[in-house]
């Protein structure tokens, strides 16, 4: 039987969760400026990098004396390069409820092979953060990029710990309120919640990690793009924008275009509002169809970026087979790019809401998404 296919499309069919939409205010043309061809450590380079720190600083809201760097590797490189700088001081836990959490899990117990207490959840929950000994460095990501679960709030991190907290926010910062007086170490890229290009990483640490960067030298050796020390003191460069390596100053520009429409929409609150509606409208469907869920149990914990639902109908035979020739269609039809479940999650579709996507694409979207099930279910009967 043939299904009428729905009668518009999203003007930005880009539902990818990393690297995620462009700002909609993005053009190329807009990069012009960016001082190509000069070494960024030039003045109008400098000037560039520390524009981009203190602007995600007002931006963010983070606190006047926490250092804020740009760092190589993106997201996973600043964490890597926190980890690999302030643990094993004491012991660690490690809490994971998705992939990227995981891998943290086991670069800290087998690569660095450090005394760590492992707490993990299934895709869909999240551990229980009210059993988490704080007094131990406790490393755990705020948004599960790969499971549409997130830490709801900050409450359960006292005040007067004495363990670190670091935090891999890449695909919560810009979308949602980060309680930055529970948060030692943050972490994120550009390619998340602002559209920027990929490579670099944000690496934000309180007063309390720089204490202990330079009171505490790990027992392994440090290669030269991890090093934030030089003779037990920071190197305050890295946070004034004097990069560890060369940075691309057409990212950093892209980066700063996209900071200033951050600003043009709201700042922080336009920013979560955006992502909030988008996630709404895909709840609204969720919530008018019998064949489709969230991934994430706990409406408290549901992400509003990185939006994962799972297939419940009874009539599917093959769930990874079914969920990935529903993204193949909609993909086909220009309806809906990568939006197929993070390929260790469980089998669904994966849809980013942050906040460069416009609502009015995710409710064009969703009638093909409607469409897509309805054409699979039949072909899957046509071949039975």
């Amino acid at each position: 039987m043939a299904i009428d296919k729905p009668a518009t499309r999203p003007a930005n069919p880009r539902f990818s969760s990393g690297p995620c939409a462009k700002p909609p205010a993005f053009a190329l043309e807009k990069l012009a400026h960016a001082p190509l061809g000069r070494s960024h450590r030039a003045a109008v380079g400098k000037d560039k990098l520390k524009a981009a720190i203190e602007t995600t600083r007002d931006i963010l809201g983070v606190p006047a004396d926490y250092r804020i760097g740009i760092v190589p590797a993106s997201d996973t490189g600043a964490f890597e390069m926190a980890m690999w700088n302030l643990l094993g001081e004491r012991p660690a836990e490690m809490l994971a409820w998705e992939s990227f959490g995981a891998g943290w899990v086991t670069d800290v117990v087998k690569q660095l092979k450090i005394e760590a207490e492992v707490k993990t959840a299934e895709y869909g929950e999240i551990v229980d953060l009210a059993g988490v000994d704080f007094d131990k460095d406790v490393c755990f990501t705020w948004n599960g990029t790969t499971s549409g679960v997130r830490v709801a709030n900050g409450d359960a991190i006292p005040a007067d710990r004495a363990g670190l907290t670091l935090c891999d926010a890449t695909s919560a910062a810009f979308a949602m309120d980060l309680p930055w007086d529970k948060l030692d170490v943050t972490t994120f890229s550009w390619q998340k919640v602002l559209g920027g290009e990929a490579a670099h990483g944000m690496l934000i640490l309180s007063p309390r990690a720089v204490e202990r960067l330079e009171s505490y030298t790990p027992a392994w050796p440090l290669p030269k793009i991890f090093r934030l020390t030089k003779g037990g003191k920071l190197i305050e460069g890295v946070f004034n924008g004097e990069t560890i390596n060369t940075p691309s100053m057409l990212a950093v520009e892209d980066y700063l275009l996209a900071l200033d429409w951050a600003r043009d929409v709201g700042g922080l609150k336009g920013l979560i509002a955006r992502a909030d509606a988008n996630t709404a409208a895909v709840s609204d469907f969720v919530a008018a169809h019998d064949w489709i869920d969230f991934l994430a149990t706990d409406p408290a914990t549901r992400s509003n970026t990185s939006v994962c639902l799972k297939f419940t109908d009874a009539r599917i035979a093959d769930g990874a087979a079914f969920a990935k020739a529903v993204a193949k269609r909609m993909e086909v039809e220009n309806a809906a790019l990568d939006v197929g479940a993070y390929r260790d999650a469980p089998p669904g579709l994966r849809i980013w809401c942050g906040s460069t996507v416009e609502t009015a694409d995710i409710q064009a979207m969703l009638p093909w998404l409607e469409w897509a099930f309805n054409a699979e279910i039949e072909a899957q009967k046509a071949a039975a």
